[in-house]
């Protein structure tokens, strides 16, 4: 898999000192092998999603551009950087071979009927998923000591933030000549945190497992099982207040009431995104 090409993208693979992986530092974490493959697999299927989120906004040339140029492209860079740290590491993984399975199930639950009814409403769901996979990155920083590593992950969730600014930008935007109340953002963001986790993480593990075993199905029962021990690493590293105050802003909440419902919220999303 070549590099996506693309202008003016903070970092580049080529940044990246593979050679220098400690690889004795992380070879025997098969938790943080499991997340880092299904990372790798769900941000390289990232272009059949964000063709269709083009398409949604076709008719906002501005907004089909960026995430056509820039988030797509960007996106695919991390799943090519993190395929190149599991290949360093787990050499005898084929990660081709299990991403074509990946795919293969994963491209079936990507469509345009399960975007939100408005633009605005869907660009308040896609600063969820933004919150969600920086959140995810800065843990997984926090997870390991491997310094190669923790360079990629921080890389990776500077990213996703700064792709949270643009859905958040066009969010307002769209917002404004939508006329959307607090009540139908907070829908949108509630039915997207409460999607956020675990379709796309199970069709990654279930194609992880059946790499590892050569085998052609595993049970639904091992799948959660091995998705809610590897969510563990996640939830012990997880920027909880971080990624509460990133879920608030679409909201635009005067500051009482957000110091109101913090603490409500913070144990809300600690149970729905973690648990």
């Amino acid at each position: 898999m070549s590099e996506p090409s693309t202008a003016a993208r903070p970092w580049s693979v080529s940044d990246i000192n593979y050679q220098a992986i400690d690889v004795e530092r992380v070879r025997g974490d098969r938790d943080l092998f499991y997340l880092l493959v299904s990372a790798s697999f769900i941000e390289s299927g990232s272009d059949t999603y964000a063709g269709n989120l083009a398409t949604y906004y076709a008719r906002v040339p501005d907004a089909a551009d960026w995430l056509a140029e820039h988030w797509e492209a960007e996106e695919l860079q991390h799943g090519l950087a993190l395929r190149r740290y599991v290949e360093h590491v787990w050499p005898e993984f084929d990660w081709e071979r299990g991403y074509a399975r990946f795919f293969d199930e994963y491209s079936k639950t990507c469509s345009i009927d399960q975007f939100e009814p408005t633009e605005g409403l869907e660009m308040a769901a896609r600063c969820v998923v933004e919150t969600g996979t920086a959140a995810y990155y800065r843990a997984l920083e926090q997870a390991s000591d491997e310094p190669v590593l923790r360079d990629l992950t921080r890389r990776i969730s500077n990213d996703e933030v700064r792709h949270y600014k643009h859905f958040y930008q066009y969010f307002n935007r769209f917002a404004a000549s939508e006329r959307l109340g607090r009540l139908r953002v907070l829908g949108a963001l509630a039915r997207r945190l409460l999607e956020i986790k675990n379709e796309d993480a199970a069709i990654a593990l279930r194609n992880v497992l059946r790499m590892e075993r050569g085998v052609e199905a595993v049970s639904e029962a091992e799948v959660r099982a091995l998705n809610a021990r590897v969510s563990g690493v996640i939830r012990r590293n997880i920027p909880i207040e971080m990624t509460v105050k990133m879920l608030l802003r679409p909201l635009h909440l005067h500051r009482g009431v957000e110091r109101a419902v913090r603490t409500p919220l913070v144990a809300m999303v600690s149970r729905v995104m973690l648990h």
